[in-house]
């Protein structure tokens, strides 16, 4: 409910910009502990449209001292396809500072082949909507494993949203996904009980 309201307040904008530094400061401080520890943050189609966004990025990397290669950004395919031209050349610019790009919640928007190829995008996330329904959902199924194999065919990695069985995390193993994230694993963590599920101590004083 929160999002939608940040999103047509304008809101978004002044949030995803905090959201992001403090992501990359805590990255950075992980590397600098001796972690490297890449962060995923999701970007807002408002929040990727305004013009200085690219610039501000660059400048919360800078500001950390963290390599940009630990920073990953996960759009939406609405992104995609609002202002394609533009789209192309912020993603480019993105990826030239060497930031790592993904689509989130693939299969609900406008899904296209023609972006998927243009775009210096490196992984593709399954949407929870298509993992609920494994393994006893034919139609899921089948969904899960058409997005799986184009994304295999098109060289990106896939990840799968909203894992929280074994039944689901097995289906997605033996159809070929790459990675998953979900309640299986773990539920959202605040920085010390991350650390401390991984079996991270940082050095004194750190």
């Amino acid at each position: 409910e929160f999002i939608p309201v940040a999103e047509e307040s304008g809101f978004i904008v002044a949030l995803g910009d905090w959201v992001l530094r403090h992501a990359v400061a805590q990255a950075a401080r992980w590397a600098t502990a001796g972690l490297e520890m890449p962060v995923s943050v999701n970007v807002s189609a408002l929040q990727f449209q305004q013009p200085g966004f690219v610039d501000g990025v660059a400048q919360a990397l800078r500001e950390a001292g963290l390599p940009a290669r630990l920073l990953e950004l996960e759009l939406t395919e609405s992104i995609l396809v609002q202002d394609a031209q533009d789209a192309m050349l912020r993603l480019q610019a993105l990826a030239q500072l060497g930031v790592k790009l993904a689509i989130d919640d693939f299969g609900t928007g406008y899904s296209s082949l023609a972006y998927l190829k243009r775009f210096p995008i490196g992984r593709l996330k399954i949407d929870r909507s298509f993992v609920s329904g494994l393994p006893a959902e034919e139609s899921d199924v089948a969904l899960v494993h058409a997005i799986i194999h184009m994304g295999q065919a098109l060289r990106l990695q896939v990840i799968a949203e909203g894992v929280e069985t074994e039944a689901q995390r097995e289906c997605l193993r033996a159809a070929g996904c790459d990675l998953f994230q979900g309640f299986l694993y773990a539920p959202a963590l605040d920085v010390p009980a991350f650390e401390a599920r991984i079996g991270f101590a940082a050095p004194a004083g750190g």
